[in-house]
Formats: structure tokens, sequence, C-alpha cells
């Protein structure tokens, strides 16, 4: 009885969720070791569970996994046999904690807000565990830990979190102190922390501890803080007037040697550190994972102009009560200093980031927000260099100004005005640097052509006389008028630049902009038509830092270790790549430490972080530059893996190592991709892909396979094509059976890349689409964005499915929701020969004056193959007559689906009536459709006869002309409006019995088409 107990009370005892929620694969998959373990320990005393344990985990890698795994989340879900799981984790594993430490970052950054209370308590005493041991990597944890501090946020489950992190950081001070970019990251977080905790009692006890910690931090180990960089005498600004941050401030400025003794003279310290960009992993620990994922999504996915929703969900969670005004200036950092888009982004409909910080400077409610919001969106121009600095991080403040001229002057002429006071008075005895800073910030927007003039925003007549008369004293340089306008000439590798205009229309504050340029910007050419200037996406130049493998280097043994320090200093790539042949041999070797791969993939990923960088695909593509391409160091583990067998004993070691690889740099995945098609050595070994994706913590090709095709998607979209047909072919189970990979690829491309897919199709060398799951895919992308559906459909298109698998879908389609799939559909449509399911589906949508669907097809049809149609809709009309009008009220109302009744077919029908009543077409004077008819109105009640009384007169005149004699019945014919030639020969309807028209009514179902008709005794059914 245990048992079913056992498996269904872990449901809900790690995650939090609802009926609603799908069964979460990370908790089932800990509840699955969770259950081995306890059934290994099960009636034992300590002795003999930690004996069954150690005996489990020697059996293999997936064996240590399950048990380490297992303990973990024993620990985590029972508090009071916590002690005892984490004495016997210590014991059993094998890796240094490794497995663990992955699967609590991966909570941290995945699921920690939908923990449950207990487990995010027990996971903040493990984390407390594993530094009171000195776990290498526990540093990270904490790190990661810290991030889930939200700021602007002083709920009690987030002061309770950022408490019990400090508890940690104090009681192990020393820890702490070993660990550099520690030091630097708790500064960081607290100096940011402290501003939110004023008022009660409480969060003024907190903020007091907060205080104590960052000064002593910052007098001891001030050296490790400064590589904050700038943004670290932002923080210290915003709590200056604290009494101990107060004589800190009195001793950077005065006397700086009390805190360093490199520092000599007075503001050397605070000159240099406003001169030092700000890093971005320290202006990104500021923002939870969940906002970070919600702010890539908008500036990635979203398009402008659709924003409203996006921007009003992210203001009801994070930005909504009074104490979030300060979360603001942490999000216009991050935008600035971290989200960069490429070029492909920059030239799409993507939100643009003005647009995002436009939207936050406008939900400011108080001054004291305000000011510190400009602050932060001006903070990089104040001390700008061109050479240290990036143009992506003072792009937007010019271009939110450059954008709310028309629709907002007011939020431009508020930021033109703080842009000029915060020069005299940022410190006053920096004004010239600050200026300097100004005016390279100012120049260099024009170098790069963000703008290509400035005199339109500083000379403007929406500002007050006042402004521009200040900002003509300030920056006499760039108010003089432009020159008449000259066509910007693109360089070859910039793209063209978004369209990204504001319409005048819009009144609301950057929540649902269209596009239009300024009046200002608007002249005429010497033929009088419109030129417009347009600035382009600047693409970074990235500054290159030095790798830095201190912190691992020392761990490896003597001979890995000179080896990866030859790695280092080697420049050249050839030599580079034997050094690297010689790690590997070294790795293959019986007698390697494999306790040792964790830290010499740290040490690889760092060197390697530049081959990460940039384009992998060769401009031009042949044999020779693909070879080429696959000739860095990174590759020979591929090049060694595809030398091998799979049953060789290096070949294990060598995806172990490629998985630690891929937990420090996840591009490695979709680069294995590229190397396994673009090489020779690789060719026919794509299965490889599949171990190494095993091999992973995510253990499953699928999940894995998306996941490394993301990453492509947002580094190189032509590389995304190029492996496409590969991809397709070699794992159709995990790329046919879903749209998400055809959403990845059709989200991104353009129409050239499109037409190459296409041909690509057409010769064989990638199939997509497989009956059984297009359908699917087909209703999956009715919720994707236009341009994506028009590709899929053109994609679909492209394969031989027959049109009637996918015919189904017309009862998803509704016509104001799904313009791109009726259109696509409509024009396939008019291409078939209709079959009896296809008129059948077609007739079956709902009928609405503004829907001309089902008209526009039935009358091209009509045009077309008018006498296949008549039999199918004559077959349509007598089985759904036959029905009980009470089973087909039922059947319609019963189902979400749209089903075929008798009256939708003659609405339908009677639309056709009236589209076809000014043309020449006969269709309704065929034979079958008058019969049919005549059916329908001997049996339907006086309602519906009335309601298609034009329809069913069509019927009768055909009654009257059967029964006159032949020669009558041909004048008739030739005189009536309705029955036209379609209605002849006359003289074959004599030919058949009244019989078969008998037993035709008697059985309902149509019979095969015949071109006889039927004589008076077809009319004559009143006895039916």
């Amino acid at each position: 009885m245990e048992t079913p107990a056992a498996k269904a009370k872990p449901q809900n005892r790690l995650l939090v969720s609802t009926t609603l929620d799908a069964k979460d694969e990370l908790e089932e998959r800990l509840d699955r070791c969770m259950a081995i373990v306890s059934s290994l320990i099960a009636g034992q005393s300590e002795r003999e569970a930690n004996d069954s344990l150690t005996a489990h985990v020697c059996k293999g890698s997936q064996q240590h996994e399950e048990v380490c795994l297992g303990l973990f989340t024993l620990l985590l879900m029972e508090p009071a046999q916590a002690q005892r799981s984490y004495r016997d984790l210590t014991l059993v594993n094998r890796d240094g904690m490794n497995v663990i430490l992955m699967k609590i970052n991966q909570i941290l950054m995945e699921k920690f807000l939908k923990l449950q209370d207990v487990c995010r308590t027990q996971l903040v005493w493990l984390v407390r565990e594993l530094v009171k041991s000195g776990v290498i990597g526990a540093d990270g944890v904490c790190m990661t830990l810290m991030k889930q501090i939200a700021g602007g946020d002083v709920s009690a489950k987030n002061i309770w979190l950022a408490e019990n992190v400090l508890d940690i950081l104090v009681e192990q001070r020393e820890w702490v102190l070993k660990n550099g970019m520690l030091v630097a990251m708790s500064v960081y977080t607290y100096l940011r922390l402290i501003v939110d905790h004023h008022g009660t009692p409480p969060l003024l006890a907190l903020r007091q501890r907060e205080v104590d910690f960052c000064i002593g931090l910052l007098r001891e180990k001030f050296m490790e803080c400064f590589i904050i960089g700038r943004d670290l005498v932002r923080l210290l600004q915003n709590v200056a007037r604290i009494p101990e941050m107060e004589q800190l401030w009195r001793d950077l400025l005065h006397s700086p040697q009390t805190l360093s003794p490199q520092f000599t003279g007075e503001s050397h310290c605070v000159l240099q550190l406003l001169t030092s960009r700000t890093s971005r992993k320290f202006l990104a620990c500021r923002l939870t994972p969940d906002m970070e994922t919600k702010l890539l999504f908008m500036t990635s996915r979203v398009r402008f102009g659709q924003q409203k929703r996006y921007q009003d969900w992210f203001q009801r969670q994070y930005l909504s009560t009074a104490d979030s005004q300060s979360l603001r200036c942490d999000l216009i950092r991050y935008i600035c200093g971290v989200v960069h888009p490429s070029n492909e982004v920059l030239s799409s409909d993507i939100l643009p980031r003005w647009a995002i910080i436009g939207w936050l400077l406008t939900t400011c409610t108080s001054n004291v927000a305000a000011s510190n919001a400009k602050l932060a969106l001006f903070y990089d121009w104040l001390f700008f260099n061109p050479e240290k600095d990036s143009i992506m991080n003072i792009e937007p403040a010019i271009l939110v100004m450059h954008h709310s001229m028309k629709p907002h002057p007011a939020i431009t002429a508020t930021l033109l005005d703080f842009m000029c006071r915060i020069i005299p008075h940022f410190y006053p005895p920096l004004e010239a640097h600050v200026r300097q800073g100004v005016f390279n910030s100012l120049t260099f927007i024009m170098e790069k052509r963000v703008l290509a003039h400035l005199a339109p925003l500083f000379d403007n007549p929406k500002l007050d006389r006042e402004l521009r008369a200040m900002l003509r004293d300030r920056f006499p340089e760039f108010c003089s008028s432009p020159s008449p306008p000259v066509e910007v000439k693109m360089e070859e590798s910039v793209s063209l630049e978004m369209d990204n205009h504001v319409s005048d229309k819009e009144d609301g504050c950057y929540d649902n902009m269209e596009a239009a340029f300024s009046d200002d910007e608007e002249e005429l050419n010497s033929k009088g038509k419109k030129r417009e200037f347009r600035f382009h996406p600047i693409k970074e130049a990235i500054v290159e830092e030095p790798a830095d493998i201190t912190p691992y280097v020392d761990q490896l043994d003597e001979t890995l270790k000179e080896k990866v320090l030859q790695l280092q200093k080697e420049s050249d790539t050839e030599m580079q790549c034997e050094v690297m042949q010689e790690i590997v041999d070294l790795i293959l070797e019986e007698d390697f430490d494999s306790e040792q791969m964790s830290t010499l993939a740290s040490c690889l990923a760092e060197l390697f972080k530049g081959h990460f960088r940039g384009d992998v695909l060769p401009e031009e593509i042949t044999e020779e530059s693909l070879e080429e391409s696959v000739c860095k160091p990174v590759c020979l583990v591929f090049r060694n893996l595809c030398q091998m067998q799979e049953d060789n004993s290096g070949f294990s070691v060598l995806l172990d190592m490629l998985a630690e690889l891929y937990q420090k740099q996840p591009k490695i995945g979709y680069h294995l991709l590229y190397y396994l098609k673009a090489s020779k050595a690789g060719v026919g070994r794509m299965c490889l892909y599949e171990s190494f994706a095993q091999a992973t913590a995510l253990g499953d090709l699928h999940t894995c396979l998306m996941m490394d095709m993301k990453a492509c998607q947002e580094d190189d979209v032509r590389l995304l094509c190029y492996l496409t047909p590969s991809i397709y072919s070699e794992f159709p189970d995990e790329t046919l059976r879903s749209g998400e990979l055809l959403n990845m690829i059709v989200a991104v491309i353009d129409s050239t890349q499109l037409q190459e897919l296409l041909c690509h199709v057409m010769m064989g060398t990638l199939v997509m689409f497989r009956k059984d799951s297009v359908l699917n895919i087909l209703i999956q992308s009715l919720d994707w964005e236009t341009f994506e559906q028009y590709s899929t459909w053109q994609l679909f298109l492209a394969h031989s499915i027959p049109i009637e698998t996918i015919i189904p879908i017309l009862q998803h389609l509704k016509y104001k929701e799904h313009p791109e799939a009726l259109s696509c559909l409509l024009l396939q449509l008019r291409r078939e020969k209709p079959s009896e399911e296809m008129v059948k589906m077609v007739l079956s949508r709902p009928c609405h004056t503004e829907d001309q669907f089902t008209t526009s097809i039935l009358r091209h049809w009509a045009a077309k193959h008018d006498d296949v149609l008549a039999e199918h809709i004559k077959a349509l009309l007598i089985k759904n007559n036959s029905l009980p009008r009470k089973r087909q009220s039922l059947r319609s109302s019963s189902s979400k689906l749209a089903q075929l009744t008798l009256e939708q077919i003659l609405e339908h029908l009677d639309n056709l009536r009236l589209s076809l009543s000014n043309t020449k077409l006969n269709f309704f004077s065929q034979t079958p459709i008058l019969q049919a008819l005549q059916h329908v109105q001997a049996s339907c009640d006086e309602a519906h006869k009335m309601r298609f009384s034009d329809l069913f007169s069509l019927a009768e005149e055909y009654e009257d002309s059967s029964s006159k004699p032949p020669k009558s019945r041909r004048k008739a014919a030739v005189s009536s409006p309705r029955s036209r030639k379609g209605a002849a020969p006359p003289a074959s309807n004599e030919e058949e019995s009244a019989s078969s028209s008998a037993s035709e009514e008697e059985d309902s179902k149509p019979k095969a088409p015949k071109r006889k008709r039927k004589g008076s005794s077809a009319v004559g059914s009143d006895s039916d």
C-alpha cells in the first residue's frame, strides 16, 4: 500500500504546481533517483546503508549520478534526514560534488521560484554546508544564489534570502576573501540592496549588517572591488549619506592610499574607477534569472508595436510597488551594457532597446527614481573613451531622445536638459573630464552614423528657448544646420537599419508604437521624392579580454599544466593544434585522473572563448574554405572522436571531456554539428552527436539538439540554414514530430534563405514535414508571426504531401485570427480538383458576411470542376438531410470544431448563388444540384423554405420544366433566367425510371455520377 503513495506524494514536494501544469522532467528524474536511494538504504543501519550506496556507485557513472542526485533530493525534501544525507553524499561522491553543483545551479537558474518553501530552505542550508566544506565551485553557486535576491523587492521571502546569503558570507568570511570575484560580486550585490532596506526596524537592522559587510570588504580588499569599474562609484553615490559610507567617500577622494598603497594623489582613485567600463557579469547579477529571461525575450522575439502586453505583464510582476522604483536603474544599466543585439536583430522589426528604456522612464513615479534612471542611461557617456568603450552602451540614450521628439517631446527635453546639467554637477573637480566624455560620445555617434545629424535634435522648435540656448552654449559644434542630405552609402559589413519609427498618432508611453520619421528628417531631393536619413546598426567592436585561467590551472598536475600554459602562450593556430593534440593524448592515457576533467574543461573554455565569437561559416563556401574553418584547436577533440570506434575506451573519455566543456561553453554543441557536416573526417559520423547528447548533463537527444540549434539561431543564422538539411535528415524523429525547430528557423531567416531552403526541399535533400505530424505542426504555427507562417506554408507546399492530409486544419481557422493560413490554403485549393472530403471541410466553415473563403473557393470550383462539385454537394445535401434535425443540432453544438449541418450547406449555396448571379456560369442548372434541392425542400420545415426561398425556387423551376412535354420544356429552359444550358440535354430525362429515384431517396446515399436525368417521379417525393 505504501508504494503508490510514495510515488504520488513527491509530485508536489519539490516544486509548486497546479493541476494544469505538465509533469516537470527534472522533478520526475529527481524523484526516480530518490526512490533508488530509498530502496538501497531501506531497513539498514547507517554502516550497511553506506556500504550499499558505495557498492551501487562503483557500478558506473550513471549509478554514481543516480545516488548523488537521490541523496540530494532526499536532503531537500526531508529536513530531518539532511545531516545524514549530506554525510553520505560526501562519502560516496567521486567527482568533487560536481554533479550536485551543476544541479543546484540548474535549479537556481530555472526552478527557484517554483521551489516549495521547505526545499528552498534546505537548498540554502546545503549551500552553507558546501561553503563550510570548501568544495571547489561553491563560490559559483553562491554568486548564482545572490542573483536570486531581487532588487526593489522587500517581500518576506526576498528579505529572508538576502539575510541567509549574508549570514553565509559573514560566517565564512575567510573563505570569501580568498576569491576575488566573489568579493567583488558580493560588494556589488549588497551595495545595491542597501538602498531598498529602510523603514521598519528589521530592515534597518539588516541594512546595518549589509553596511558593515560592504565597508569591511571595501577597506580590506579594495583592489578586488576595483574590477567592478565605474558602476561601483554609482552604487556608492546612492548610499553616500550613510555615516560609514560618508567616511569611505572621504578616504576615496582625499586619501585613497588608506584603501590601497597603489594610489597616489587626490581623486586619482575615483577617476580611474570612472574610466573603467563595468563588466557585463556585474550588470547582469542584479537581475534575477526570470527578469533576465523576460527582457531578453522582449529584445529578441517581440515585434515592435506588439510589446504592450509583455510590458504590462513585466510591470505587474516587478514594477508595481513603490519599492520597485530602484529596480529601473538595474534594468536600464542591463539593457545598455549587456543587451547588444546582432545586426540581424537590429535590421529586423524586433522591439528596439530604446523603446523599452523609454517605457521604463515613463513608469518612474518619483523624482529621485527618475533622476537615477536618467543617470543610469547616461552613465557610460560621462567618461566615454572610444578606444575602450562600446558604441552600443551609448546608443540607446541618443535614440530615445531622437524617437521621442515627435510623439513625446517632453521626454526628449528632460533628457537633453539632464545631459547638459550633469556636466558641471556630477563632480565639479572632474567637470572637464565629463564634458570631454559627453563630447566623445556625441562625436562617436556621428562617426558611426547612429544619427546623420544632431542639429535637428538639438535645435528643434519643439524645445523651449532656454533649453535650445543651453544646448547651443554647451555643444555649438553639433548645433549647426546640416548640409543638404547626401545618400548614405552602406558599408559592406553593415546591413540595412531598422525602420523603427514612432507614430505621431500614438499618445501612449512607448507601449504600442508604429513607425514614422519626424518631419524634421524628411527632405525633398531634386526630383521631389522624400529622402530619409536612416541610422544603421552598429557592429560592436569586441574588446578581446586576455584569457584568465589562473583560478584553474594550479589544480592540474604538472604535465597537463605545462601543456595548458603552452597552449595559452601560442598564438599560431597550427602550433595550438599540435599542443591540443598532445593534451588529448594525455587525456587518453590510462592513468589520467578523471577528477581533473572539469578543471581542464574550464581552462580550455577560457582559452578558446575567441573561437566561439563571430561567424563560423565561411563567406564563400568551398571545399577548401570549409576544411580551413574546422582547423581550430577545439576541433581536435572532434577529429579524435570521429577517428575512434564507439567501443574504444578513449571514446567515452573524450565524450566526457566534451560534456564538461559543454557545461562551460554551450556553443560547443552546434560547433560539433558543424564539424560533423563540414569536415571530411566527419562524413557519415553525424550519429556521434547523439552519443555526445547522451553524455551531457541533459542526457536527452531532443533537448540537447533543440538547445544547440537555439544557440546557433541566436549566434549565426547562416550557419543555422547550412545545418538544417543535415539535422532534418539525420534526426527525423527529433525534428519532424514537432514544430520547435521549424519555428526557430522561420523566425530568423530572410527571403533569400527561405528560397534556398525551398530549393533543398525541391531537390529532395531536405524533408521538413511528414504525413503523420504535418497537421499538428501547421496548427502550432497558427500562433506564429505573419512572415513565419507564410514561410512555413511555402515550405509545406514545396513538399509532395496531398492536400487531403492537412485539409482538417480548416476547422481550426478563424477568418480574423488566421488570415495567413487561410490565404495559403485558398491558393492551394484552387489548384486541386475537389474531393468530397475537401468540399465537406470547406462547407463546414461557419457562415459570416465578412468571411469570403468558402464562397471564393466554391465559385472557383464551380467554374473549373462544375460537374464534380455538383455531385459532391448533392451527396452532402442528401446525407445531411437524412439526419434528424435534433441530432444535427446536437452534433454541431457538442464539438469545439465546426461540424457540417444542412443549414450551413444551404447558407453557403445561397451565398454562391448570389456570387454567380451576374455571371454566365450555369452551376445551379445542373441536374444533381436541382435534384438535391428538391430532395431537401420536400422534407424541410417552413422556416427554412422561407429563408432559402430563392435557392429552392431553382428546384421548382426544374420541377415545372420536368413535368412538361419535351418541346415546351426546352422553351421553358431557354426562357428561364436561372435554367441555362447546363440543364440540357432534355431528352435523357425521360429515359430513367421513377424507381431509381425512389430507391435513391430511400437509401439517402449518393450514387455514382450519372449523366441521365430523372423523370417527374423525382419531384413527387411527398411520400418521403
